[in-house]
């Protein structure tokens, strides 16, 4: 004797997510100056830097030429001793 076992199937409805693939709005308003070394971890790692400004964020993209600078950030590395 052969035991038959009855199974139903139901479809169940995702939700509906509308992704936001626009990037236009991902550019930072002023890039920042920031030590070369904690670029690296945080690019490589998604560790928090420090801007010269006390900013702190997680590098996410890197500054083109005539980019905006953070005017504070500006007036502190030109303040800097060069050696």
């Amino acid at each position: 004797m052969i035991d038959r076992v009855s199974t139903s199937t139901k479809t169940i409805e995702r939700p509906k997510v509308q992704e936001n693939l626009d990037t236009s709005n991902d550019t930072p308003k002023f890039f920042h100056y920031v030590k070369k070394d904690q670029i690296i971890d945080s690019a490589v790692n998604g560790r928090v830097v420090v801007a010269l400004c006390g900013e702190t964020f997680p590098v996410t993209k890197q500054a083109k030429p005539g980019s905006p600078v953070c005017p504070d950030c500006e007036r502190i590395y030109r303040g800097l001793r060069k050696k």
